[in-house]
């Protein structure tokens, strides 16, 4: 028997026998997203209490909302209602933490243009107060990790303005710390924040 979804379009299920011979996907060939890997990483150190940090909520003004059924509601149009700050933050050993995580294809450096302005001033505001501030930088094709201070990070954002666009990868090498990616927790970042506080201390 042939089932239609309500436009009119063929509801076609796959072969179950087709699908577990598919090849199965893994975070080092992009098959786990790194927002997803930093998450699950979260709830390793929530749960061995190491840390407990969360992605932050972003702010949404819902504008319309249809009922196809009663106890069901589609959200059809909403806007942000303010540019979000940084994706993560939380406590560790008394330390407060906040940061971003971006991912780029790019093999050679990090684009500037993944971060916005708001972003680097919440970061600045952050340090200001002695939180422990970074960037996570994901190179996808690498499948190589880093961990980049705030401090860092505001310095080549303001060197911008002189053409230099991008940080590339020897100089993350060199001043950021590279974090490899394991099975629990996915992303060991704290790893790299101990090694911050040590040379911050």
């Amino acid at each position: 028997m042939a089932f239609y979804y309500p436009n009119g379009q063929l509801f076609s299920q796959k072969n179950p026998r087709e699908a577990s011979f598919k090849k199965e996907t893994t975070f080092a060939n992009r098959g786990m997203r790194f927002e997803e890997a930093i998450n699950q990483s979260n709830e390793y150190y929530i749960t061995h209490d190491k840390a407990v940090v969360h992605k932050k909520p972003t702010p949404l003004q819902i504008v319309k909302v249809d009922y196809p059924k009663r106890s069901a509601a589609v959200i059809r149009e909403a806007y942000f209602r303010q540019p979000s700050t940084t994706d993560y933050n939380g406590v560790y050993r008394g330390y407060y933490l906040d940061f971003e995580a971006k991912e780029t294809k790019n093999k050679t450096s990090f684009p500037l243009k993944n971060f916005h302005q708001h972003q680097i001033t919440h970061m600045a505001q952050c340090l200001k107060q002695e939180a422990v501030c970074f960037a996570l930088l994901w190179f996808s094709s690498l499948n190589r990790c880093f961990f980049l201070s705030a401090e860092k990070l505001i310095t080549y954002w303001q060197e911008q303005e002189t053409g230099k666009k991008s940080i590339p990868l020897e100089t993350i090498e060199t001043v950021g710390i590279e974090i490899t990616p394991q099975i629990a927790p996915r992303i060991p970042y704290l790893t790299a924040v101990e090694q911050y506080l040590e040379k911050r201390s």
